[in-house]
């Protein structure tokens, strides 16, 4: 279990590290691809919804449906059209994740059963992923390339601490697994 466990935070943390340096690489390129990234999931939901339309057998699912999928590709060719926009709404969207995301991390904190540094390392990252979200929702007019920066920021933090958690985790594991043959001959 901790080996997954471990290996799980391990991987979250060096892709977020190579998402972060990505996006200081190319801010520009990093709005841009957001901004599409949403175009491709308004579209693709549009057709979902198209599709769950035409399988119900009633006509109220039938219309609510072919509704949602309308408003799915209405967003996907409004996020095309006026990039610019969407990426203010993006940016809101981050700001929110990133304050509610910070808020579990600092509550997963003082959960019972972790060490110290374990218990630390989730308080640093969640108070690093609320200020960036104060810091989002206060000033969201800001560039949208100081925006990509402080997301590249902010996502190398967050790995190197996941990376962190996933070695203590690790760790703990093999203090566990040689601790087994004695409890055992007990």
């Amino acid at each position: 279990m901790f080996k997954s466990t471990s290996t799980s935070l391990i991987l979250l943390g060096i892709l977020a590290v190579i998402v972060g340096v990505i996006a200081i690489a190319w801010p520009g390129v990093t709005i841009l691809a957001l901004v599409i990234l949403f175009a491709i999931y308004a579209f693709m939901a549009a057709g979902l919804q198209g599709a769950r339309a035409f399988s119900s057998r009633n006509a109220g699912p039938v219309f609510g449906h072919l509704l949602l999928g309308l408003i799915d590709l209405a967003a996907g060719v409004v996020a095309l059209v006026w990039p610019g926009p969407t990426a203010y709404v993006l940016v809101i969207i981050v700001a929110a994740w990133a304050l509610v995301g910070g808020f579990a991390e600092i509550f997963a904190g003082f959960g019972s059963g972790e060490t110290a540094g374990t218990r630390a390392m989730f308080i640093i990252a969640g108070l690093v992923s609320v200020a960036f979200g104060i810091v989002l929702f206060a000033r969201p007019n800001v560039g949208a390339v100081t925006l990509a920066l402080l997301f590249g920021l902010y996502s190398m933090i967050y790995g190197f601490s996941q990376i962190t958690a996933g070695v203590q985790a690790r760790q703990l594991g093999k203090t566990v697994q040689s601790l087994s043959p004695l409890h055992k001959a007990a």
